[in-house]
């Protein structure tokens, strides 16, 4: 996965502020004329640091109390402080800890780091502005991470009522489907096939009292027993038709089911079809995935492959469904040629995905849309060697615990 992703992930954010803070610190002794003198005792305190910033993995609340505890361990030693770097460690531990620790806990926490931190300040120079000045950062630190955390708890509550809406949308649609059918299936029931029921029991009545004036002309008779028999054949076909109204033929108690990518197969059933030449790759256990960025990634899928299909019809395509631990990754490639056509700028892929692309995205910003609502990436263009690709990521289990 490439660096820049990682650094996204939030339980990487401790692990780099520790490492980030904790040699920034040695620098600053290193290179500052007033700290230098206390160079050893410094060090000492920037690996406290750094423990205090990479125990917030587990404990974010504790964590950041250590790490406001720097402060007084320098002390201890001798050391001048707090330092730049102390402080804006501190500050970096608070609002992680408003962000991934228990709302009572990340309060209880930033109140100690002020105590520490005003307490010990008292101690080594007297009551002064600091007094009042590190509660004044202290405490918007910790709104910062409070607020961030709402922030996305509030974008994933949206983003599950979405697809608890869309999955609703369905079911209404085929409820609304299947209510349709039953209505015709008993009109058809009800009048047509009433009607005609009795007009056949009428014909073979009267065939009965005219049987001796039939007799006598074999031609009519015939003519009339085969109006007998079309309309017994007639009311048995409008049952049969009434039947299958009234059940789901094969296949359609699918509809009534929510989009799924564990339905990846049943998808590129339907898109091969409809004429394309699809390849279909799965990984992990699609069943797992949260209901949420299930529905977002298959309607991705859905989106990417009917572009395929107006865009590049005749051209042979992949899907690949992809659950790992953190991320569900959706990928649709196509190579970009159209079958029986000899136009160059329609074989060329490169000329193909820029062709798609200048079109304005069809569909593509939706699928930005599904993919930004999760915290995920979507890239769509031209790939090396012609066609074109759409690959889009959804993070999984992006709460910082």
């Amino acid at each position: 996965m490439p660096p820049f992703r990682l650094l996204r992930r939030p339980r990487l954010v401790p692990v780099v502020a520790a490492v980030l803070l904790g040699g920034l610190a040695v620098v600053e002794a290193w290179t500052d004329p007033s700290f230098r003198q206390s160079f050893g005792s410094l060090v000492w305190v920037a690996l406290w640091i750094a423990c205090g910033l990479a125990a917030q993995l587990r404990w974010p609340a504790a964590g950041a109390v250590a790490v406001a505890a720097s402060y007084p361990l320098g002390e201890l030693l001798g050391a001048p402080g707090p330092g730049g770097a102390g402080l804006i460690a501190a500050l970096v531990a608070v609002a992680y800890a408003g962000y991934a620790g228990r709302p009572r806990a990340s309060r209880v926490a930033t109140a100690a780091c002020v105590a520490v931190f005003v307490l010990t300040d008292i101690v080594r120079a007297g009551v002064s502005w600091d007094s009042i000045f590190f509660p004044a950062i202290f405490v918007p630190a910790w709104w910062v991470g409070s607020l961030v955390r709402r922030e996305q708890d509030r974008t994933r509550e949206i983003a599950s009522l979405a697809a608890q809406l869309d999955a609703q949308r369905e079911a209404t649609a085929h409820a609304a489907v299947v209510e349709e059918r039953a209505r015709i299936a008993r009109e058809v029931h009800d009048s047509v096939a009433h009607s005609l029921s009795v007009m056949t029991l009428q014909l073979g009545g009267l065939r009965r009292q005219l049987g001796p004036l039939l007799d006598e002309r074999p031609a009519e008779r015939d003519v009339w027993l085969g109006l007998e028999r079309l309309g017994r054949e007639s009311v048995e076909e409008l049952r049969a038709t009434v039947g299958i109204l009234r059940t789901p033929r094969d296949g359609e108690a699918d509809l009534a089911s929510p989009v799924s990518l564990a339905r990846a197969e049943h998808l590129a059933a339907d898109v091969r079809a409809a004429g394309l030449d699809l390849a279909l790759e799965t990984q992990g256990d699609l069943t797992t995935v949260p209901r949420a960025v299930d529905v977002a990634a298959y309607r991705v899928a859905q989106e990417a492959l009917s572009n395929v299909l107006r865009h590049a019809p005749g051209a042979r395509a992949l899907l690949r469904v992809c659950h790992e631990n953190d991320a569900v990754e959706v990928v649709v490639r196509d190579d970009g040629t159209r079958s029986g056509q000899a136009d160059e700028s329609v074989r060329d892929g490169a000329t193909h995905g820029a062709m798609r692309a200048a079109n304005g995205g069809h569909g593509l910003v939706g699928m930005r849309e599904r993919t930004g609502m999760f915290g995920g990436t979507l890239s769509a263009g031209p790939v090396t060697g012609g066609g074109f690709e759409v690959r889009a990521r959804f993070p999984i289990g992006r709460g910082w615990q």
